[in-house]
């Protein structure tokens, strides 16, 4: 049997097509904003490869259900089981390797979330005679894996987050593909957006995600604009699963899904303006009367059935001390967490809410008891930490600290690093330790970052004819960057 399938054509008619067995093995990342498609490509992919493959797909907004029509997939209402007989139904699909669609429209937000964070939690923990080869799907990845903290609970966030990293990081090896969508790259957490080699980018407008788009198909920015300008159902393509180059392909036809569709005209009614104020408004109290009594609100859940998060627990473990706490000796300690998280490799890449979450529990599992640094004030001393600036004399740290005060929060660490060595009159900036501080491995977002930091006025960058840039930082010394 062959693994390939087609999604779609070249503008010269040529079919594109995409190998199934590739994708299980590098995972793919589809953009697009509302509208553009993504949906539609989502389908089409389910669709070519029905026959091939396990599939799994997280619903938030019941648009799948109508795969079990044609390809015989089996939908669960994610509103009528509890936590328990979730994670157990996904225990089953893993062992008898059922085609499922998780309907989570049913679902308050947060609820969705929570499902959806068990769900694929109990999938990744299956047992190993179970790991079999599927794709997992999740549309609407911003929900489940969010770049920031939104107005969901702590620890759903934290649930929800770990689950889409086991998914995307560390699936392939228990046979799980990740696909997931997003309208916005800017709102899905980098961490999971990383991990996936193939990519299908659809229109959107906004230049943070045109510029995000851009980097993954390794575009300059000039030729970024090409993705605003995409028409609905057309897609930049590229990956080992597709192709080698990015490649405009536009989503071919599917089988099911919704025959009319909300965006589309339709004729007004042409009842006459008395008839219709008639039937708005005749026998509206006895309507009224009929209408069954709202919904009780649902009972608050058992403590028993509540996972408690993490951090609650290890506080709880924490005993009321019969000592009064030593202030200097745990803001020491709490120093030295931060300059130790500021060197671990590859923390950096992660997102500030993430590095946040790391350094409150370790402070928890050492027992510290006193103020902790909040979220800006942590940013601000994980960028000292990782430029190195505790390793200069006070009076310049002021100066630098002085000279910084204008930088925004996820530009502090690279701004820094630029600073010390400007101090230090180096000859050359190290950009492996700039791009370490910005969390990023692309040179291009290294030229756009320099670039932002001199509209600012808070760095001057001069390139000679040999290629050879010159960052001067106004009231230090100047660098030289290759």
């Amino acid at each position: 049997m062959t693994a390939q399938i087609t999604i779609g054509h070249e503008s010269s008619g040529k079919p594109v097509e995409f190998d199934i067995e590739e994708l299980l093995a590098t995972r793919l990342l589809v953009q697009g904003n509302s509208g553009s498609g993504k949906s539609h490509l989502i389908r089409r992919l389910l669709e070519e490869s029905a026959g091939m493959v396990q599939q799994v797909v997280i619903d938030p907004e019941g648009d799948f259900p109508s795969l079990a029509e044609e390809f015989g997939h089996v939908v669960i209402d994610g509103s009528a089981y509890s936590p328990g007989e979730i994670e157990a139904l996904a225990r089953r699909i893993r062992e008898h390797r059922a085609s499922v669609v998780l309907d989570l429209d049913g679902l308050e937000v947060e609820q969705q979330i929570r499902c959806a964070a068990q769900f694929l939690t109990a999938l990744f923990d299956a047992p190993r005679e179970h790991w079999y080869p599927a794709l997992v799907v999740v549309d609407e990845a911003q929900m489940f894996a969010p770049a920031a903290a939104g107005e969901m609970a702590e620890d759903t966030r934290r649930m929800t987050l770990s689950a889409m990293t086991n998914l995307m990081c560390r699936g392939r090896k228990r046979g799980l593909a990740g696909i997931v969508a997003t309208q916005r790259l800017a709102k899905l957490a980098k961490n999971v957006a990383a991990e996936a080699s193939n990519f299908l980018m659809g229109r959107t407008f906004l230049d943070i995600d045109m510029v995000r788009a851009a980097d993954l198909l390794g575009m300059e920015r000039r030729q970024a604009e090409r993705i605003r300008e995409l028409e609905r159902g057309h897609f930049l393509a590229l990956g080992p699963a597709i192709t080698r180059v990015p490649l405009a392909v536009k989503i071919g036809p599917v089988k099911t899904g919704h025959a009319v569709r909300s965006e589309g005209l339709m004729a007004l009614p042409d009842t006459a303006p008395e008839d219709m104020a008639a039937l708005l408004t005749t026998d509206l109290a006895s309507e009224v009367a009929k209408a069954p009594p709202p919904p009780a609100p649902p009972p608050a859940p058992r403590v028993e059935e509540v996972a408690d998060s993490i951090a609650g627990a290890e506080e709880r473990q924490v005993d009321t001390p019969a000592e009064p706490v030593d202030t200097s000796a745990v803001a020491a300690r709490i120093a030295e967490i931060i300059g130790e998280l500021a060197q671990e490799e590859g923390i950096a890449f992660q997102s500030a809410s993430a590095q946040y979450q790391t350094f409150l529990t370790r402070c928890r599992r050492e027992r510290l008891i006193g103020p902790m640094p909040d979220m800006r004030a942590f940013r601000r001393r994980f960028a000292i930490a990782g430029a190195g600036l505790g390793e200069l004399e006070e009076a310049l740290q002021t100066r630098i600290m002085g000279l910084a005060k204008a930088v925004e929060e996820d530009l502090l660490g690279p701004f820094l690093v630029i600073a010390k060595a400007a101090h230090a009159g180096e000859t050359q900036v190290d950009e492996n330790e700039l791009a370490r501080a910005y969390g990023t491995s692309s040179p291009g977002r290294i030229r756009r970052l320099l670039d932002h930091l001199e509209r600012q006025g808070l760095v001057v960058v001069r390139e000679d004819f040999g290629g050879d840039r010159t960052v001067m930082v106004p009231g230090l010394d100047t660098i030289a960057v290759p």
